[in-house]
């Protein structure tokens, strides 16, 4: 029983992809939901971000949900990411086996406190007030041939924004490819589809992005190192900006990483580091991000636990 009623999942969210992906068009124009650029996990954070190729753990759920399929057991992370200009941000993920499916659940609580209402004829502000960001969503991911294994995500995602306030979806698509090279992958990833209602009079345009690109993991078993390092394309549709994401990590002995990455084509930013610290099933990573123009740094720190 667990079987069939497994292999008619894997069958129906195949379809689903399918269709969606060739029927789905997105609207042209500036886009909003920037929380959703953000990330999840320090370690992928810290590694420029490329955590549609570099992930390898609950985090795929944000980034790529075809590399579930390759997370083994039960996993729970939190996050807390303490952005630029007072944004804040708590993350979690939680991932289970279910008839032999993974599937992984997410939530991401975002806000920006005490922004000022003003006039031109005010000096101090009027008021005061929070805007709040929320999404969550369930994720899954299964192999459709011996190397290569896809994935989707579907979100329900929330905006509000002084005394106004819209709901929506979003909708994720990856693959992930193990190549006959040993330790190579390449992954293709579509996030961020979707629609919201309307905010006020108008409509918020999610941030659709494509990304893709290849991780290579690589060991020095006698000096007890292993390398990954991953480099992705991405653009972001409703505006037509591209980026590269570039990461590397050093894990020493399964117990202390060091993270460096780098990012492309951004105004303000393009550096970030890291590190983690492993324990059994237990990990904690850190990541930093530094911004120019004044805006600070932004600083993410990542519990997780796998049983």
């Amino acid at each position: 029983m667990k079987s069939v009623l497994g292999k008619f999942m894997k069958k129906c969210l195949f379809i689903l992809i399918v269709f969606t992906v060739s029927t789905f068009a997105q609207s042209a124009g500036n886009s909003g939901l920037s929380f959703l650029k953000l990330g999840f996990g320090a370690r992928n954070i810290a590694m420029g971000d490329a955590g549609s190729a570099a992930s390898n753990d609950v985090t795929s759920l944000f980034y790529n949900p075809a590399k579930l399929s390759d997370v083994e057991g039960n996993q729970i992370m939190l996050m807390h990411n303490q952005w630029i200009q007072g944004v804040n941000s708590e993350l979690l993920g939680a991932k289970t086996n279910v008839f032999g499916i993974p599937f992984a659940l997410g939530v991401d609580v975002t806000s920006v406190n005490d922004i000022q209402v003003r006039t031109q004829a005010t000096v101090n502000p009027l008021t005061t007030f929070n805007a709040e960001y929320f999404f969550s969503s369930l994720s899954t991911g299964f192999y459709v041939a011996k190397n290569i294994s896809v994935g989707a995500t579907i979100k329900y995602l929330y905006e509000g924004l002084y005394i106004n306030e819209s709901m929506g979806y979003g909708l994720d698509f990856g693959i992930n490819y193990h190549s006959p090279i040993q330790g190579l992958s390449a992954v293709a990833v579509i996030r961020n589809l979707g629609t919201m209602n309307k905010l006020s009079n108008q409509s918020t345009i999610l941030p659709t992005e494509i990304r893709f690109g290849p991780v290579y993991s690589f060991n020095f078993p006698s000096n007890k190192l292993s390398v990954n390092v991953a480099a992705e394309f991405l653009k972001y549709t409703p505006t037509n900006d591209a980026h590269i994401n570039f990461g590397a990590e050093l894990l020493y002995d399964n117990l202390i990483a060091l993270r460096a990455g780098y990012q492309s084509n951004y105004i303000s930013k393009n550096f970030s580091g890291g590190f983690g610290i492993y324990w059994g099933g237990l990990t904690f990573d850190y990541a930093f991000s530094p911004y120019e123009l004044g805006l600070g740094t932004a600083n993410t720190i990542s519990l997780g636990i796998k049983f």
